[in-house]
């Protein structure tokens, strides 16, 4: 599904090496979580696979289902599948979310060869959709997260995640900010989402969001590198002893 090889990425303005060599293959069907303390490059990885601005990729490779993903436009990224839901998403205003949601699905759709959602099925599978992460109407007629709560924008993601049906689901830090209730709402649409043929890469500092999407590989992040790999019980160890150990035992 994705296959990253040595990726070496640095800030453009600062010319600063951000990742140092990442090397991670996320399988369809799979849930592979990234656990690391801030400024190991979790969040730079995810912001380099989706196409941001402000990042030179210096060596290495990304490919998704075999394409080269580094040769893409963001939207081309979107069309073939990737989807990021943000740490921090964005308020739109003046548009409205449902016409935001139509707009993304159908022109994803165009860019695939696919026919357009009409209206009235566009309808029956928002609401639907909607019913499930318990958003109310009144959220799907506002403008996009304007006036929105924390937990109600990461549930927003969700929802477009949900309606743009993508082969590769990257969340970074989605837990962040959120209080319980709203965290399991939000992971109970990510467990609904998934099947053999998506793959997700959760990033994450903390190992309750890993409770409600249990992942099936853990990967620890340190200065720009994945140092260790495991399963679940390794976001555990580090729930009970930090990053230092870790560190240590790879030193």
């Amino acid at each position: 599904m994705l296959e990253i090889k040595n990726l070496h990425v640095k800030l453009e303005e600062e010319d600063k090496a951000i990742l140092k060599g990442v090397d991670l293959t996320v399988e369809a069907g799979k849930v592979h979580a990234i656990m690391g303390p801030n400024g190991s490059g979790k969040s730079t990885l995810s912001y380099v696979l989706s196409g941001k601005n402000g990042y030179e990729v210096t060596d290495g490779s990304a490919t998704l289902l075999g394409h080269d993903l580094l040769a893409m436009d963001p939207e081309e990224r979107a069309a073939a599948g990737l989807f990021l839901a943000f740490q921090y998403p964005v308020e739109i205003p003046g548009v409205g979310n449902m016409t935001f949601l139509r707009t993304a699905v159908n022109a994803q759709r165009k860019a695939r060869g696919e026919e357009e959602m009409s209206s009235a099925e566009f309808l029956k599978t928002v609401r639907q959709k909607a019913r499930e992460l318990e958003i109310d109407a009144d959220m799907l007629k506002r403008p996009v997260n304007t006036g929105f709560s924390g937990g109600e924008k990461k549930r927003n993601e969700i929802l477009q995640m949900a309606m743009l049906a993508p082969k590769m689901c990257i969340l970074d830090e989605t837990d962040s900010g959120l209080d319980v209730d709203a965290m399991k709402l939000v992971a109970q649409g990510v467990n609904a989402l998934r099947d053999a043929g998506r793959g997700f890469l959760v990033i994450t500092h903390y190992q309750r969001l890993l409770n409600h999407i249990q992942p099936d590989v853990v990967h620890i992040m340190s200065e720009g590198r994945i140092i260790k790999t495991g399963g679940p019980e390794l976001a555990l160890e580090v729930e009970e002893n930090g990053y230092a150990d870790l560190k240590a035992e790879v030193a």
